[in-house]
């Protein structure tokens, strides 16, 4: 807004340079300014007429009594004079009709004590009295100027026009305003929007609105907000002709939170949200904007109904993603830098505004894949092979692990079938335990596989997690990135060692491990057990079963085999002299088991 002229050089009969001396002269020093009583003057002399106001015009008349033959001028009239002589007890001023009168010094001395006015100036002055026989009138600067200061002062209340003052300091509920006598200017009365700090405003020069007035006791109540509000509808008006979609506008940043920054445009605000501050990555609007910034923003949405207005800042650039589809094609390699770290990825910068996501599954080959913040951080460089660009859903898939060749691509052929390979034990659970093999490989050692003759309730019993162990290939399924491993076949197969030195009809000696309803199962050699039903128990039919102890050993002959199935079919009928022995016969001594 255009400053308003001084309210001193309104009239221009005074001399701007004596205005200050004789403001501070009618107000006094502005710490004498009483809190509470802005705008106050001094308590009414006797004669009930206050020393900072000149007398009602019915005094003039009696002043004037016993002069009718100086019809020039007569006590209590202002009028101009000029300055004959400067004196240490007064300014000496030819007021006309052969008159001189003497002014006080003090009215003509600045805040320094300096006095403003010279020899040869034309100044106006109040005639108090009038003396005879050669004797100076006396006559009052500071009272002349003070009628001319409450006839601007009146005048700008009627018309309603801005005048300027000085802040001298502050008040109880507001601030004092100098406009040559003391005004005040309450608190709601002076912005917008509360001020918290009232005394960024003390010394400062502020156009206010005369609202209220009261000569007989000195006050006067003054107005900024109504200023502020009048300028800022003229600025809305002209903004609203002006905002259209897609429309460039300036505007200064009015306040910034979580969400965004509200931009006043003149008379009306516009939000730009977070997500249209900036393309590139950033922590929050505070930094990248901040309050009583001047920006240039687009216009993306106008509602004049409701008056809301949506700005962007990020689209007064061009848009990143704009040919992403052919800087960044499928199978290529790029350099790019960390910006994020999450729980399924990383997220990597490839240029301002264009990230990549790696998914946690693309940074390695290893399915036991730490936290990204375990194997990367913010800020470091990575190289990376593009696997996918979706413009339409600005998003980039990539790859760090496909940097290196697939472990599984020629598994079968690095490690064939029946290969005795080392790994470490990575994990144990209840049905076996997982080995890294190499990188990106884990096979599984089953707990079948782990002992032909221990029955083994829990891996535990024979691994650890973390040790080294050897074990051989079984079987590799690819497609399912599938290993299975085993430790017994490191040893002699027993179940193929029995069936070559046993077969159907051999008797042989073994020892009862365990009782079944249908029968009982018999150890026949470590980690080879056969089956005795109950049928099979004694010698013909009709006779009483003779019982079988568990932990004794018996003769049996083999009356089934399945080696595929690893079954064996014992049988104690067909047994001469069934019963209970101590020690192995001389044919089962003869047998390795």
């Amino acid at each position: 807004m255009a400053s308003e002229p001084d309210v001193f050089d309104r009239g221009g009969e005074l001399p701007t340079k004596a205005l200050p001396v004789a403001a501070a002269a009618l107000q006094g020093p502005a710490e004498s300014v009483k809190p509470g009583m802005p705008g106050m003057p001094t308590e009414p002399n006797s004669a009930g007429e206050s020393e900072d106001n000149p007398p009602h015009p019915s005094e003039l008349s009696e002043l004037s009594e016993g002069h009718d033959d100086l019809p020039y001028v007569r006590p209590g009239e202002i009028c101009k004079g000029l300055v004959v002589s400067i004196g240490p007890a007064g300014v000496i001023v030819d007021i006309g009709g052969k008159t001189e009168g003497l002014a006080p010094i003090d009215d003509f001395r600045d805040a320094a004590g300096d006095v403003i006015v010279k020899e040869g100036d034309e100044i106006e002055v109040f005639v108090q009295t009038l003396a005879e026989g050669g004797e100076y009138a006396a006559l009052s600067y500071r009272r002349a100027l003070q009628a001319r200061i409450w006839s601007i002062i009146e005048e700008a209340e009627t018309t309603r026009e801005p005048i300027h003052g000085q802040v001298t300091g502050r008040v109880k509920g507001g601030l004092a305003v100098d406009l040559g006598i003391s005004a005040f200017l309450p608190s709601s009365q002076i912005d917008l929007r509360p001020v918290r700090d009232l005394d960024a405003l003390v010394g400062r020069s502020i156009p206010v609105r005369v609202v209220k007035t009261n000569k007989r006791r000195g006050n006067v109540v003054v107005s900024r907000r109504s200023i502020l509000e009048e300028e800022r509808q003229r600025l809305k008006q002209e903004t609203l002709q002006q905002l259209t979609a897609g429309a460039v506008v300036t505007g200064t940043v009015k306040n910034v939170t979580d969400y965004g920054a509200f931009v006043d445009l003149g008379g009306i605000d516009g939000l730009i949200h977070v997500t249209d501050i900036s393309y590139g990555r950033f922590k929050g609007p505070s930094e990248i904007l901040h309050k009583g910034q001047e920006i240039q923003a687009k216009v993306l949405h106008f509602d004049a109904e409701k008056e809301k207005v949506s700005l962007s800042l990020k689209h007064m650039e061009p848009d990143p993603w704009d040919g992403v589809g052919e800087r960044y094609r499928t199978g290529g390699k790029v350099t790019g830098k960390i910006a994020g770290l999450s729980d399924y990825g990383v997220f990597v910068e490839l240029e301002r505004g264009v990230e990549g996501l790696v998914h946690v599954s693309e940074l390695t080959w290893s399915r036991r894949c730490r936290h990204p913040s375990k194997l990367f951080k913010i800020g470091d460089p990575i190289e990376v092979i593009v696997l996918d660009v979706k413009h339409a859903d600005r998003r980039i898939s990539i790859s760090v692990k496909r940097l290196k060749p697939d472990p599984w691509s020629a598994l079968e052929e690095r490690l064939p079938v029946g290969t005795v390979v080392e790994g470490r034990v990575r994990n144990l659970a209840p049905y076996g335990a997982f080995v890294e093999i190499e990188e990106g490989v884990d096979g599984l050692i089953h707990a079948s596989d782990l002992s032909w003759d221990r029955k083994i309730k829990s891996p535990q019993e024979v691994l650890k997690k973390g040790e080294s162990v050897p074990a051989v290939v079984l079987h590799i399924d690819r497609e399912n990135r599938r290993l299975s491993l085993g430790l017994k076949q490191l040893q002699p197969n027993v179940w193929e060692t029995f069936f070559s030195s046993y077969g159907l009809g051999d008797t042989v000696v073994g020892r009862v491990t365990r009782k079944a309803k249908f029968g009982c199962f018999v150890e026949l050699a470590a980690g080879v057990e056969g089956l005795c039903h109950n049928l099979e128990f004694v010698k013909g039919s009709g006779r009483k079963k003779k019982g079988l102890e568990v932990g004794e050993s018996y003769s049996f002959r083999i009356i089934k085999i399945d080696e595929f199935e690893r079954r064996i079919g014992l049988s104690r009928r067909h047994v001469e002299g069934a019963s209970a022995i101590s020690e192995p016969s001389e044919t089962a001594a003869k047998i390795e088991f």
